[in-house]
């Protein structure tokens, strides 16, 4: 089973757009859906449609929406009560597959409702063959409580493989943290990467969009030799870059008309989730996760891909040197 803890999760509401989006007029949406998401939620649902056991663990009251959406999606969870309601994030998708996010601040979670999850966290993982933290902290929650965690954990089941997907702050903090705990794989996009290590990530991406990889690969080999076995950086049409200490490799994605972006990197960490759960080799869990984030990408809101909808074959992943 394959544990997630989504800190903040979200209702995601998408409006998809008939035209370009224009400040400052009035838009009426071709189409309006709502779906439970957050990070670790949706590598949860990507798990369970490709029959991978996995459990969600969040804070959300039972009466509250989100809870509801969750059940409806046939998504296991575990939900740990708080007093004020889920958030709520907005994505507004254009026809060329532009996407604009505005996200919830999220519910506070106080002292006590952390220490309970921090336990129910602990008490899980003994049944877990991976946890994933994933997404933003929310208030009332301190920036490195993902490290806290995580040490947390480790203390309590060692070998246990443990995945991060966070940004800002929360990943800016994990990086500073790296000589308490350390996690087994990270999932950034280039930005995120940048966070971690202190560099322009907007400059890693560029460089990566014109077929440069190689202050990516730096960045995530800096990564590496302070503690995390691997690093798997997403960048969007670009590709996928996987670094280990066995190596470099790179994939290009197939070909898609992209819809939405929502979600596409929280279908990435599940693929590559669900190659590692079969003892795939580093090429084989680089091409299933490019392909999952793409076919995820093709899709209207936040819909997560089924295993049937993967395009492996025209995923193509080569070593670098």
């Amino acid at each position: 089973m394959i544990l997630t803890l989504t800190p903040n999760p979200s209702i995601d509401a998408t409006m998809q757009l008939g035209d370009r989006l224009r400040r400052g007029l009035v838009h009426r949406p071709s189409a309006i859906s709502q779906v439970a998401g957050g990070k670790g939620v949706n590598v949860t649902h990507a798990l369970t449609l490709a029959d991978t056991p996995s459990l969600a663990l969040f804070p959300a009251d039972q009466n509250d929406p989100f809870v509801a959406l969750t059940r409806q999606a046939g998504i296991p969870f575990h939900a740990i009560p708080v007093s004020e309601g889920v958030r709520i994030n907005t994505t507004l998708t254009e026809p060329d597959g532009t996407t604009t996010k505005i996200n919830g601040l999220g519910a506070t979670v106080d002292p006590a409702t952390r220490r309970e999850i921090e336990e129910t966290v602990t008490r899980l993982a003994g049944q877990a063959s991976w946890l994933v933290m994933a997404g933003s902290l929310p208030p009332g929650v301190p920036a490195d409580w993902y490290t806290t965690l995580l040490a947390t954990v480790r203390t309590a089941h060692p070998g246990l493989p443990v995945a991060v997907d966070t940004s800002d702050s929360a990943m800016a903090a994990l990086g500073a943290g790296l000589g308490t705990a350390a996690p087994t794989l990270i999932k950034p996009n280039g930005l995120e990467l940048g966070q971690l290590v202190g560099w322009d990530g907007e400059a890693l991406e560029d460089a990566a969009a014109e077929g440069d990889f190689s202050g990516v690969v730096d960045a995530a080999r800096i990564v590496v030799e302070r503690g995390i076995d691997e690093v798997l950086v997403t960048l969007g049409p670009t590709g996928a870059v996987l670094v280990t200490r066995e190596g470099v490799w790179y994939a290009t994605p197939p070909p898609v008309d992209v819809q939405s972006t929502v979600g596409a990197g929280d279908s990435s960490l599940a693929g590559y989730l669900i190659a590692r759960a079969s003892h795939a080799d580093p090429a084989a869990c680089l091409a299933r996760a490019v392909a999952y984030g793409t076919a995820a990408s093709g899709l209207p809101g936040t819909t997560i891909p089924t295993p049937a909808q993967l395009n492996l074959k025209e995923t193509h992943v080569r070593h670098l040197p």
